[in-house]
């Protein structure tokens, strides 16, 4: 399973379309087995579903995504989750892999 994260200052970002870098995370055996940094293509409408579908994302967590985003994310078999508070990306994935972590407010204002 490959996790994406948006971030920004070390951090869950509160805006997927606005984050600084994603955090590629790789789990298996419910274990972090690796943790990439890649700096996203730019902010363009409809860009960064197909990136991160072409980059291997299973998963993305983030504190908010437009709606449209997360369409696009969902048709490419990426499931999401929003309403994630800013954290640091392992802390926020293991919280996942403990069962602990749900769907929350999108803290994307559109």
């Amino acid at each position: 399973m490959r996790i994406a994260i948006p971030m920004t200052d070390g951090n869950v970002c509160a805006h997927f379309g606005r984050c600084t870098v994603f955090a590629l995370i790789d789990v298996k055996d419910n274990e972090i087995v690796r943790k990439e940094l890649v700096l996203p293509p730019g902010h363009q409408p409809g860009l960064l579903p197909g990136w991160l579908h072409e980059k291997g994302a299973n998963l993305v967590i983030a504190g908010g995504i437009g709606m449209r985003a997360k369409v696009m994310l969902e048709q490419s078999g990426i499931q999401v989750i929003i309403g994630v508070a800013p954290d640091e990306p392992e802390t926020v994935v293991q919280s996942y892999l403990a069962g602990a972590l749900r769907d929350g407010e999108n803290l994307c204002d559109h």
